[in-house]
C-alpha cells in the first residue's frame, strides 16, 4: 500500500505576486471593517491558495486584486468555480459592509464567462445595484482588462450586529 507524502506548502511558497491598484485606488484595510470573518480567502496572504488586497476607486466602490494560486485548481491549470464563487462571497458581502450595511450572503448566482488560468492576477469590480429594506443587492466581475472570467450577483440581507 503506497502513502501520498503531505504536501508541505511552507517548503515551497509562491514567488510575491504584485497585487498593486490602479493609480487612483485607495488601500482599504477590510479585515478592520469586518474582522477575523474574512479567514477563509482572505486568511493567508502569502499562501498557495488565494492573495487578496481590497481597494477603493475614485467613485468609492469597493475592488480587489486577487490572485489564484495553485491550490485553487479544478480543471488542469486552471482555478474551479468553487475558488471563484468563494471569491465572490466575500468581496460582494464585503462590497456592501463597505457601503455601510451589515449584511450576510443569502443568494449568490455566479456566471462564468471563461476559464481563469492559476497564478494570474485578476481584478474584482463590485456595485451596489439597490437597496430594498433589508435587502442590498450587489453585483461583481472577475476580469483582466476587457476579459471576463466570472459575473455574480449576490443578495445580501442586513443583520443586528452585537
Amino acid at each position: 500500500m503506497s502513502q501520498v507524502a503531505p504536501r508541505n506548502e511552507k517548503a515551497n511558497p509562491c514567488p510575491a505576486i504584485d497585487l498593486s491598484g490602479e493609480p487612483e485606488w485607495t488601500p482599504f484595510d477590510a479585515p478592520s471593517l469586518v474582522g477575523a470573518s474574512l479567514r477563509f480567502v482572505s486568511g493567508e496572504p502569502d499562501g498557495n491558495r488565494y492573495r487578496v488586497r481590497y481597494y477603493r476607486d475614485g467613485q468609492q466602490r469597493l475592488r480587489a486584486r486577487v490572485w489564484f494560486g495553485p491550490e485553487t485548481e479544478g480543471p488542469p491549470g486552471h482555478s474551479h468555480g468553487g475558488a471563484m464563487a468563494a471569491v465572490f462571497d466575500e468581496v460582494l458581502g464585503l462590497a456592501a459592509w463597505t457601503a455601510g450595511y451589515s449584511v450576510v450572503v443569502g443568494n449568490l448566482n455566479v456566471s462564468f464567462r471563461n476559464m481563469l488560468p492559476l497564478e494570474q492576477v485578476v481584478t474584482v469590480e463590485s456595485d451596489i445595484v439597490s437597496v430594498q429594506g433589508r435587502k442590498v443587492k450587489v453585483q461583481g466581475r472577475i476580469c483582466l482588462g476587457d476579459r471576463v472570467y466570472a459575473e455574480a450577483e449576490a443578495l445580501c440581507i442586513t443583520i443586528q450586529v452585537p
